[in-house]
């Protein structure tokens, strides 16, 4: 299991901003195919079957479906694959991690009296890691561009005085991060001003000449997004369930990068750069869902289930620092600037999309069943706020650009089980669009899964296996460096449950 190491740094000075995007709503809206392992196997089209903890995630009614009561238990592990092309170079960086992923119980209440038209009430707990953000990248390749604009684009406009003068903190207060990594970049010495000896100074020029820059750049992550559900759900007469969950929901999320560039160009009096940048998040949330199953036939069955808007709060916090190799009167002299500042940002709200899902499914009586879901979430919905619920304050520009950039994405889940006696044999297949408008940055993910599982009577026993694949491509800065690698990501799960009846 590949853990993520994070420097502790002893903060000196803190300071308090927003500096949020994109990546950040995307990242806490979308889930993975995980769950049980039957779930995991039928690829998570389960909506309109119900009968599993992790089905329950999908459609509440599934609670009303359970028999008996029981308890069920899953641990998977995640292996990543990450296929990097930056300027041609080809490069393979691999993650794994296991985890307990899911534990569930449910109590079943019969109802004693066969004349009413209420058969049956249940109530289950179950916990879900939706999202394990284990993850390990690798990009390397020789550009024409260089990191050191990233700095130099955001010291424009800012004085000398102020980059002399203040502190790293200070900048952070009162002008923002770009100021903060103008400040690196100039103690650093990538760039000079155009008049040294006016404090009044706002232009700059670069010490790395032009040319050709090697660049390595490595991203790690760790943590998880996970779900804690209350499920209250009811049967009436044979043919009719309906559900509700109360949801929980927790972030755990750490993540690195570091970005290493030498070059050899004439005129250079900057030949080395590293940037580091660190990320932790944490954050809680609360949502709710409602959904209904019906036997429309013998054996067929319809789902329909809502998710409400999840609303989470969410803190971070961010470490950087930056080192270098530059010539002072022909002399090579390393720098290395650490403010050893952690920068903590104001907490904020974020509203991840509401989801609507359709299920179907038809039963070949004892032997196996075919089941297919549909579901659409509106990802231009994802918003930011503050904290004090003033929505507009701070983050219009952010609102509008998730508007103008996201989309509305559809998600397609077919899975079939055939029963042999006690065993069961698996299959599904999954389908999400992109939820970007333009889907050269994100492509569509497709996946296939497989899996079998064995009933002992009193406990069951289930395997899983499900691959995901998507392609993307990674801008490696937003300003500056703005070069794009192609990446193509293979997730693969494997997935262990075992269940006991009482």
């Amino acid at each position: 299991m590949k853990k993520l190491i994070f420097f502790i740094i002893i903060a000196l000075s803190l300071k308090v901003t927003q500096a949020q995007d994109i990546s950040d709503g995307l990242r806490y809206s979308t889930e993975q195919n995980i769950g049980t392992a039957r779930f995991t196997a039928l690829s998570g089209a389960m909506g309109a079957l119900g009968g599993d903890f992790s089905a329950v995630n999908v459609n509440p009614a599934g609670g009303a479906v359970f028999l008996n009561s029981s308890l069920v238990l899953s641990t998977s592990l995640l292996d990543i694959e990450n296929k990097s092309n930056y300027f041609n170079n080809r490069e393979n960086s691999f993650a794994n991690d296991v985890t307990l992923n899911q534990i569930g119980g449910v109590f079943v209440i019969n109802n004693s009296n066969e004349e009413s038209s209420f058969k049956k009430f249940t109530i289950g707990i179950n916990y879900d890691t939706t999202k394990n953000f284990e993850n390990e990248l690798f990009i390397a390749g020789t550009g024409n561009n260089s990191i050191g604009n990233f700095f130099l684009e955001q010291a424009q406009g800012i004085s000398l005085n102020q980059l002399q003068s203040s502190s790293y903190s200070r900048l952070g207060e009162t002008l923002g991060d770009f100021a903060q990594n103008a400040f690196l970049g100039y103690q650093a010495f990538l760039f000079d001003p155009v008049e040294p000896n006016n404090p009044s100074n706002t232009s700059y020029v670069s010490n790395i000449a032009d040319g050709s820059f090697n660049q390595k750049y490595a991203y790690l992550s760790q943590g998880y997004n996970s779900k804690f559900t209350i499920n209250l759900a009811t049967q009436i007469t044979d043919n009719y369930f309906f559900g509700i969950n109360i949801n929980t929901h927790t972030i755990n999320f750490d993540q690195s990068s570091f970005l290493l560039e030498t070059n050899n160009n004439e005129g250079s009096l900057v030949n080395r750069v590293g940037f580091e940048n660190n990320l932790s998040v944490n954050g809680s949330g609360i949502s709710a869902q409602i959904g209904a199953i019906a036997k429309v036939a013998k054996n067929f069955r319809l789902g329909l289930s809502l998710d409400t808007p999840t609303l989470y709060q969410i803190s971070e916090e961010t470490t950087q620092s930056l080192e270098s190799r530059h010539l002072v009167n022909g002399q090579i002299v390393n720098e290395f600037i650490n403010p050893n500042v952690i920068n903590v940002y104001e907490d904020y709200n974020l509203t991840t999309p509401a989801k609507f899902t359709g299920s179907a499914a038809y039963i070949f009586n004892q032997k196996g069943l075919i089941s297919l879901d549909y579901s659409y979430k509106d990802y231009s919905a994802v918003e930011f706020s503050r904290v004090d619920n003033s929505f507009s304050a701070g983050f219009e520009d952010l609102n509008q650009a998730i508007n103008n950039t996201l989309k509305g994405a559809s998600s397609f889940n077919a899975g079939a089980e055939y029963r042999i006696n006690q065993l069961s044999l698996r299959g599904g297949f999954h389908y999400e669009e992109s939820p970007y408008q333009n889907t050269e940055i994100v492509g569509d993910l497709t996946g296939f899964s497989a899996g079998a599982g064995y009933n002992f009577g009193r406990y069951t026993a289930d395997l899983a296996y499900s691959r995901s694949e998507q392609e993307r491509n990674q801008q490696l800065y937003s300003v500056g460096l703005t070069d794009s690698a192609k990446i193509n990501s293979i997730y693969s799960n494997f997935v262990l449950s075992l269940g006991f009846i009482f």
